[in-house]
Protein backbone atom coordinates (compact mmCIF):
# COMPACT_ATOMS: atom_id res chain seq x y z
CA UNK A 1 0.00 0.00 0.00
CA UNK A 2 1.66 3.22 -1.52
CA UNK A 3 0.42 6.97 -0.17
CA UNK A 4 0.56 7.01 3.19
CA UNK A 5 3.56 10.04 3.16
CA UNK A 6 2.07 13.50 2.98
CA UNK A 7 3.76 16.49 2.27
CA UNK A 8 7.09 17.68 0.39
CA UNK A 9 9.90 19.47 2.63
CA UNK A 10 7.43 18.46 5.98
CA UNK A 11 6.71 15.39 5.43
CA UNK A 12 4.67 12.39 7.40
CA UNK A 13 4.70 9.07 7.16
CA UNK A 14 1.32 7.97 9.51
CA UNK A 15 1.37 4.27 10.02
CA UNK A 16 -0.87 0.92 11.96
CA UNK A 17 -4.45 0.07 12.44
CA UNK A 18 -7.24 0.50 14.58
CA UNK A 19 -6.91 -2.40 16.25
CA UNK A 20 -3.01 -3.29 15.56
CA UNK A 21 -0.76 -2.74 18.66
CA UNK A 22 0.05 0.46 17.89
CA UNK A 23 -0.39 3.67 15.83
CA UNK A 24 1.76 6.42 15.03
CA UNK A 25 4.05 9.18 12.40
CA UNK A 26 7.25 9.62 11.50
CA UNK A 27 8.04 13.42 10.46
CA UNK A 28 10.64 14.44 8.50
CA UNK A 29 11.60 18.30 8.00
CA UNK A 30 11.29 19.98 11.19
CA UNK A 31 13.87 22.02 11.58
CA UNK A 32 16.33 22.06 14.19
CA UNK A 33 16.01 24.62 17.57
CA UNK A 34 12.05 24.20 18.16
CA UNK A 35 11.47 23.24 21.83
CA UNK A 36 9.17 20.71 22.34
CA UNK A 37 7.95 17.79 24.70
CA UNK A 38 5.34 14.87 24.95
CA UNK A 39 3.03 17.75 26.49
CA UNK A 40 3.06 19.83 23.18
CA UNK A 41 1.88 16.97 21.39
CA UNK A 42 -0.32 15.23 23.98
CA UNK A 43 -2.53 18.88 23.90
CA UNK A 44 -3.57 17.79 20.89
CA UNK A 45 -4.61 14.03 20.96
CA UNK A 46 -6.03 14.73 23.67
CA UNK A 47 -8.52 16.90 21.86
CA UNK A 48 -9.23 14.31 19.28
CA UNK A 49 -9.19 11.17 21.74
CA UNK A 50 -12.49 9.00 22.17
CA UNK A 51 -14.76 8.13 25.10
CA UNK A 52 -14.72 11.90 26.21
CA UNK A 53 -18.28 12.74 25.90
CA UNK A 54 -21.92 11.87 24.59
CA UNK A 55 -20.85 12.80 21.27
CA UNK A 56 -17.76 10.65 20.66
CA UNK A 57 -17.61 6.91 20.73
CA UNK A 58 -17.33 4.92 24.37
CA UNK A 59 -14.41 3.73 23.29
CA UNK A 60 -11.62 4.50 25.95
CA UNK A 61 -8.09 5.22 25.10
CA UNK A 62 -5.34 6.82 26.79
CA UNK A 63 -3.39 8.03 23.65
CA UNK A 64 -0.56 8.53 25.37
CA UNK A 65 2.46 9.48 23.11
CA UNK A 66 5.83 8.62 22.70
CA UNK A 67 8.62 10.36 21.48
CA UNK A 68 11.01 7.68 20.28
CA UNK A 69 13.61 9.98 17.89
CA UNK A 70 14.31 14.02 16.71
CA UNK A 71 14.63 15.38 20.08
CA UNK A 72 17.62 16.46 21.99
CA UNK A 73 17.49 18.29 25.60
CA UNK A 74 14.06 19.49 25.15
CA UNK A 75 14.43 20.52 21.12
CA UNK A 76 14.56 19.05 17.73
CA UNK A 77 17.61 18.16 16.57
CA UNK A 78 16.80 17.87 12.32
CA UNK A 79 16.39 14.86 12.20
CA UNK A 80 13.12 12.43 12.18
CA UNK A 81 10.71 12.63 14.91
CA UNK A 82 9.16 9.12 15.31
CA UNK A 83 5.90 9.64 17.70
CA UNK A 84 4.25 6.02 18.83
CA UNK A 85 0.75 5.53 20.38
CA UNK A 86 -0.43 2.29 21.77
CA UNK A 87 -3.79 1.04 21.00
CA UNK A 88 -5.25 -0.65 24.36
CA UNK A 89 -8.91 -0.98 23.85
CA UNK A 90 -9.64 -2.54 20.97
CA UNK A 91 -12.15 -4.57 20.43
CA UNK A 92 -12.12 -7.22 17.85
CA UNK A 93 -14.35 -9.88 18.48
CA UNK A 94 -17.42 -7.26 17.57
CA UNK A 95 -16.29 -7.33 14.04
CA UNK A 96 -15.54 -11.14 13.50
CA UNK A 97 -19.35 -11.25 12.61
CA UNK A 98 -19.18 -9.03 9.83
CA UNK A 99 -16.18 -10.15 8.37
CA UNK A 100 -17.65 -10.99 5.05
CA UNK A 101 -20.02 -8.84 4.97
CA UNK A 102 -18.90 -5.24 3.55
CA UNK A 103 -20.35 -2.32 6.12
CA UNK A 104 -22.15 0.50 3.60
CA UNK A 105 -20.19 3.24 3.48
CA UNK A 106 -17.11 2.17 4.65
CA UNK A 107 -13.95 0.96 2.26
CA UNK A 108 -14.48 -2.47 3.33
CA UNK A 109 -15.56 -3.20 -0.46
CA UNK A 110 -13.31 -1.24 -1.86
CA UNK A 111 -10.31 -2.40 0.51
CA UNK A 112 -11.27 -5.82 -0.84
CA UNK A 113 -11.40 -4.70 -4.66
CA UNK A 114 -7.73 -3.00 -4.93
CA UNK A 115 -5.65 -5.61 -1.89
CA UNK A 116 -7.25 -8.67 -1.74
CA UNK A 117 -7.21 -8.87 1.43
CA UNK A 118 -7.77 -7.20 4.54
CA UNK A 119 -7.79 -5.92 8.10
CA UNK A 120 -11.70 -6.41 8.89
CA UNK A 121 -10.74 -5.25 12.91
CA UNK A 122 -12.45 -1.82 13.60
CA UNK A 123 -11.55 -1.25 9.67
CA UNK A 124 -7.63 -1.53 10.17
CA UNK A 125 -5.88 1.19 8.26
CA UNK A 126 -9.15 2.99 6.70
CA UNK A 127 -9.94 3.53 10.47
CA UNK A 128 -9.97 7.32 11.42
CA UNK A 129 -7.43 6.12 14.51
CA UNK A 130 -5.24 6.51 11.72
CA UNK A 131 -5.39 10.00 12.35
CA UNK A 132 -3.65 10.02 15.31
CA UNK A 133 -0.22 10.55 13.25
CA UNK A 134 -1.71 13.26 11.67
CA UNK A 135 -2.56 14.85 14.82
CA UNK A 136 0.60 13.98 15.82
CA UNK A 137 3.24 15.31 13.31
CA UNK A 138 0.11 18.71 13.16
CA UNK A 139 1.01 19.60 16.74
CA UNK A 140 5.14 19.86 15.88
CA UNK A 141 3.57 22.15 12.20
CA UNK A 142 1.80 24.33 14.98
CA UNK A 143 4.50 24.89 16.84
CA UNK A 144 6.76 25.70 14.22
CA UNK A 145 4.00 27.85 13.15
CA UNK A 146 3.39 29.38 15.90
CA UNK A 147 6.71 30.99 15.77
CA UNK A 148 6.16 32.86 12.72
CA UNK A 149 2.70 33.98 13.85
CA UNK A 150 0.39 31.82 12.19
CA UNK A 151 -2.65 30.67 14.02
CA UNK A 152 -5.69 28.21 13.14
CA UNK A 153 -9.04 28.12 14.63
CA UNK A 154 -11.20 25.53 13.58
CA UNK A 155 -14.77 25.04 14.58
CA UNK A 156 -18.08 22.83 13.89
CA UNK A 157 -20.11 25.67 11.86
CA UNK A 158 -23.21 23.15 11.00
CA UNK A 159 -24.32 19.89 12.60
CA UNK A 160 -27.17 17.86 11.58
CA UNK A 161 -28.53 20.92 9.45
CA UNK A 162 -28.41 23.27 12.54
CA UNK A 163 -25.86 26.11 11.54
CA UNK A 164 -23.90 28.36 13.77
CA UNK A 165 -24.39 32.52 13.70
CA UNK A 166 -21.20 34.43 12.50
CA UNK A 167 -18.45 34.33 14.71
CA UNK A 168 -15.16 36.32 15.10
CA UNK A 169 -11.87 34.82 14.73
CA UNK A 170 -11.21 35.34 18.62
CA UNK A 171 -14.50 34.05 19.33
CA UNK A 172 -14.12 30.85 18.19
CA UNK A 173 -11.19 30.62 19.84
CA UNK A 174 -12.44 31.38 23.01
CA UNK A 175 -15.87 29.36 22.84
CA UNK A 176 -14.80 26.44 20.56
CA UNK A 177 -13.55 23.97 23.61
CA UNK A 178 -16.75 24.80 25.61
CA UNK A 179 -19.10 22.19 24.54
CA UNK A 180 -18.51 18.51 23.47
CA UNK A 181 -19.57 19.20 19.45
CA UNK A 182 -17.27 22.06 19.52
CA UNK A 183 -19.63 24.47 18.26
CA UNK A 184 -18.12 28.29 18.87
CA UNK A 185 -22.22 29.42 18.97
CA UNK A 186 -22.92 27.76 22.04
CA UNK A 187 -26.44 28.41 21.47
CA UNK A 188 -26.67 26.54 18.24
CA UNK A 189 -24.26 24.21 20.22
CA UNK A 190 -27.24 22.95 22.50
CA UNK A 191 -29.49 22.09 19.95
CA UNK A 192 -26.77 20.30 18.08
CA UNK A 193 -26.42 18.36 21.22
CA UNK A 194 -30.46 17.64 21.55
CA UNK A 195 -30.01 16.38 18.46
CA UNK A 196 -27.49 13.92 18.48
CA UNK A 197 -28.60 12.51 21.50
CA UNK A 198 -32.00 11.73 19.30
CA UNK A 199 -30.08 10.48 16.44
CA UNK A 200 -28.48 8.27 19.11
CA UNK A 201 -31.36 7.02 21.05
CA UNK A 202 -32.52 6.17 17.07
CA UNK A 203 -29.43 4.09 16.28
CA UNK A 204 -28.89 6.82 13.59
CA UNK A 205 -25.75 9.50 13.06
CA UNK A 206 -25.45 12.87 11.48
CA UNK A 207 -22.88 14.91 9.46
CA UNK A 208 -21.79 18.48 9.45
CA UNK A 209 -19.24 21.14 8.45
CA UNK A 210 -16.14 22.32 9.59
CA UNK A 211 -14.66 25.74 8.79
CA UNK A 212 -11.17 26.32 9.68
CA UNK A 213 -9.84 29.77 9.63
CA UNK A 214 -6.23 30.61 9.46
CA UNK A 215 -4.70 34.04 10.45
CA UNK A 216 -1.08 35.31 10.04
CA UNK A 217 -0.40 33.91 6.22
CA UNK A 218 2.61 35.93 4.62
CA UNK A 219 0.94 37.23 1.48
CA UNK A 220 2.92 35.04 -1.61
CA UNK A 221 2.54 31.89 -0.38
CA UNK A 222 2.19 28.71 -2.59
CA UNK A 223 2.65 28.07 -6.11
CA UNK A 224 0.43 29.14 -9.01
CA UNK A 225 -0.45 26.09 -11.45
CA UNK A 226 -0.29 22.36 -9.82
CA UNK A 227 0.65 22.72 -6.38
CA UNK A 228 -1.49 25.80 -5.54
CA UNK A 229 -2.45 26.66 -1.97
CA UNK A 230 -6.05 26.26 -2.21
CA UNK A 231 -5.74 23.34 -3.94
CA UNK A 232 -2.99 21.28 -1.51
CA UNK A 233 -5.70 22.39 1.25
CA UNK A 234 -8.02 20.74 -0.14
CA UNK A 235 -5.81 17.32 -0.62
CA UNK A 236 -5.47 17.54 2.71
CA UNK A 237 -8.65 17.79 3.98
CA UNK A 238 -10.12 15.53 1.50
CA UNK A 239 -7.88 12.95 2.58
CA UNK A 240 -9.33 12.73 5.84
CA UNK A 241 -11.57 9.87 6.71
CA UNK A 242 -15.80 10.97 6.00
CA UNK A 243 -14.72 14.42 4.34
CA UNK A 244 -16.84 14.66 1.04
CA UNK A 245 -16.45 18.15 0.19
CA UNK A 246 -14.30 21.16 0.17
CA UNK A 247 -14.52 25.22 -0.13
CA UNK A 248 -12.53 28.23 0.10
CA UNK A 249 -14.26 32.06 0.69
CA UNK A 250 -17.43 32.10 -0.84
CA UNK A 251 -16.99 28.53 -2.09
CA UNK A 252 -19.99 26.59 -3.85
CA UNK A 253 -22.20 30.45 -3.28
CA UNK A 254 -19.55 31.67 -5.80
CA UNK A 255 -21.46 29.91 -8.31
CA UNK A 256 -24.71 31.50 -7.61
CA UNK A 257 -22.76 35.42 -7.81
CA UNK A 258 -21.93 38.29 -10.06
CA UNK A 259 -18.77 38.53 -10.94
CA UNK A 260 -19.50 42.41 -9.62
CA UNK A 261 -20.08 40.93 -6.48
CA UNK A 262 -17.66 37.68 -5.93
CA UNK A 263 -14.80 40.20 -6.58
CA UNK A 264 -12.71 41.32 -3.82
CA UNK A 265 -11.78 45.31 -4.53
CA UNK A 266 -8.28 46.17 -3.71
CA UNK A 267 -7.92 49.17 -1.17
CA UNK A 268 -4.88 50.63 0.81
CA UNK A 269 -4.86 50.34 4.82
CA UNK A 270 -2.63 51.66 6.67
CA UNK A 271 0.43 51.83 4.14
CA UNK A 272 -0.43 48.28 3.18
CA UNK A 273 -2.63 46.46 0.31
CA UNK A 274 -5.69 44.67 1.31
CA UNK A 275 -9.28 43.99 0.23
CA UNK A 276 -12.61 45.40 1.31
CA UNK A 277 -14.38 41.99 1.68
CA UNK A 278 -12.45 38.17 1.29
CA UNK A 279 -14.55 36.09 -1.04
CA UNK A 280 -11.66 34.34 -2.92
CA UNK A 281 -11.17 32.71 1.26
CA UNK A 282 -7.26 34.49 1.39
CA UNK A 283 -5.93 32.62 -1.93
CA UNK A 284 -5.75 34.14 -5.55
CA UNK A 285 -4.61 32.40 -8.44
CA UNK A 286 -3.34 29.14 -5.70
CA UNK A 287 -1.21 32.19 -3.88
CA UNK A 288 -1.92 33.63 -0.52
CA UNK A 289 -3.06 37.26 -0.25
CA UNK A 290 -2.17 38.30 3.33
CA UNK A 291 -6.08 38.07 4.42
CA UNK A 292 -7.49 35.21 6.88
CA UNK A 293 -7.38 31.85 4.97
CA UNK A 294 -11.10 30.36 5.13
CA UNK A 295 -12.27 26.79 4.01
CA UNK A 296 -14.67 24.38 4.76
CA UNK A 297 -14.83 20.26 5.30
CA UNK A 298 -18.15 18.63 4.46
CA UNK A 299 -18.42 15.78 6.71
CA UNK A 300 -20.89 12.78 6.18
CA UNK A 301 -22.88 10.83 9.07
CA UNK A 302 -21.28 8.06 10.82
CA UNK A 303 -21.80 5.15 8.73
CA UNK A 304 -21.62 2.44 11.59
CA UNK A 305 -25.11 2.69 12.94
CA UNK A 306 -27.28 0.83 14.93
CA UNK A 307 -30.22 0.30 11.85
CA UNK A 308 -30.39 -2.97 9.99
CA UNK A 309 -28.53 -2.22 6.53
CA UNK A 310 -28.43 -4.01 3.04
CA UNK A 311 -25.40 -5.71 1.77
CA UNK A 312 -23.87 -8.60 0.60
CA UNK A 313 -21.86 -11.88 1.10
CA UNK A 314 -18.86 -11.97 0.13
CA UNK A 315 -18.79 -15.79 0.55
CA UNK A 316 -22.07 -16.65 -1.32
CA UNK A 317 -22.41 -13.76 -3.53
CA UNK A 318 -25.72 -13.09 -2.17
CA UNK A 319 -28.00 -10.27 -0.28
CA UNK A 320 -28.23 -10.29 2.90
CA UNK A 321 -28.65 -7.64 5.82
CA UNK A 322 -25.94 -5.89 8.80
CA UNK A 323 -26.42 -4.76 12.23
CA UNK A 324 -23.54 -2.95 13.06
CA UNK A 325 -22.41 -3.61 16.84
CA UNK A 326 -19.28 -1.40 18.65
CA UNK A 327 -18.65 1.60 19.53
CA UNK A 328 -19.14 4.15 17.40
CA UNK A 329 -19.08 8.30 16.84
CA UNK A 330 -22.81 9.83 16.28
CA UNK A 331 -21.45 12.36 14.65
CA UNK A 332 -17.98 12.87 13.55
CA UNK A 333 -17.41 16.77 13.38
CA UNK A 334 -16.57 17.30 16.46
CA UNK A 335 -13.84 15.18 16.48
CA UNK A 336 -12.51 16.13 13.30
CA UNK A 337 -11.81 19.46 14.42
CA UNK A 338 -8.60 18.67 15.76
CA UNK A 339 -7.79 16.50 12.74
CA UNK A 340 -8.62 19.34 10.32
CA UNK A 341 -6.32 21.63 12.00
CA UNK A 342 -3.42 19.62 11.82
CA UNK A 343 -4.10 18.75 8.35
CA UNK A 344 -3.85 22.47 7.67
CA UNK A 345 -1.29 23.02 9.48
CA UNK A 346 0.93 20.44 7.79
CA UNK A 347 0.41 21.55 4.47
CA UNK A 348 0.98 25.49 5.83
CA UNK A 349 4.62 24.68 7.46
CA UNK A 350 5.31 22.72 3.87
CA UNK A 351 4.64 25.88 2.04
CA UNK A 352 6.59 27.95 4.40
CA UNK A 353 9.62 25.80 3.83
CA UNK A 354 9.50 25.68 0.23
CA UNK A 355 8.66 29.46 -0.51
CA UNK A 356 11.54 30.38 1.76
CA UNK A 357 9.36 32.27 4.10
CA UNK A 358 10.99 29.42 6.58
CA UNK A 359 14.68 29.03 6.31
CA UNK A 360 16.05 25.34 7.95
CA UNK A 361 18.20 27.25 10.00
CA UNK A 362 16.09 30.28 11.18
CA UNK A 363 15.28 28.78 14.45
CA UNK A 364 19.13 28.38 15.20
CA UNK A 365 19.96 31.85 14.42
Amino acid sequence: MAGNVFGQMFRITTWGESHGRAVGVVVDGLPAGLPFSEADIQKELDRRRPGQSEVSTPRHEADRVEILSGIFEGMSTGTPVSMLVWNSDARSSAYDAIKDTPRPGHADFTYMARYGIRDHRGGGRSSARETIGRVAGGALAKLLLSRFGIQIAGHVLELGAIRAKPLSFEEILENVEKTPVRCADLEAAGKMLEKVAALRQEGDSIGGIVELIIRGVPAGLGEPVFDRLDADLAKALMSIPAVKGFEIGAGFEAARLRGSEMNDPFRIEEGKITTSSNNAGGILGGISTGLDIVCRAAVKPTPSIGKVQQTVDLKTLENTEIAIKGRHDPTIPPRMVPVAEAMIALVLADHMLRSGFINPRTLLE
